[in-house]
């Protein structure tokens, strides 16, 4: 599975998030809020900042949990000023553990 939605499917099914955060993010506490949230969520992966000043955030567990994730990072909640999130869906990749800025 990818693409740029979420597929339908079971809520429970583990999937991997790609998720490049475009604004005024880095330097903002963007990272540590993001790590933050995923731990709540569960979710393992991490943030890391870009050269071209964009974070990008890799998570991974339940469908539903990632999905929400996504919602938090859109929500104009976070640190800093998002102003567009680019998303990408694939399968769970086994070699992740814990959740980790980057």
């Amino acid at each position: 599975m990818t693409g740029p939605d979420l597929p339908a499917g079971d809520p429970d099914a583990e999937v991997r998030l790609s998720a490049w955060v475009h604004g005024h993010v880095q330097g903002v506490g963007f990272r540590w809020w993001t790590r933050s949230r995923a731990l709540e969520l569960g979710l393992c992966g991490f943030a890391s900042n870009r050269p071209d000043g964009r974070v990008h955030v890799v998570a991974q567990g339940p469908r539903a949990k990632c999905q929400r994730l996504l919602e938090l990072l859109q929500s104009g909640q976070t640190p800093g000023s998002v102003d567009n999130v680019v998303a990408d869906w694939a399968d769970a990749d086994a070699t992740m553990a814990g959740f980790h800025e980057r």
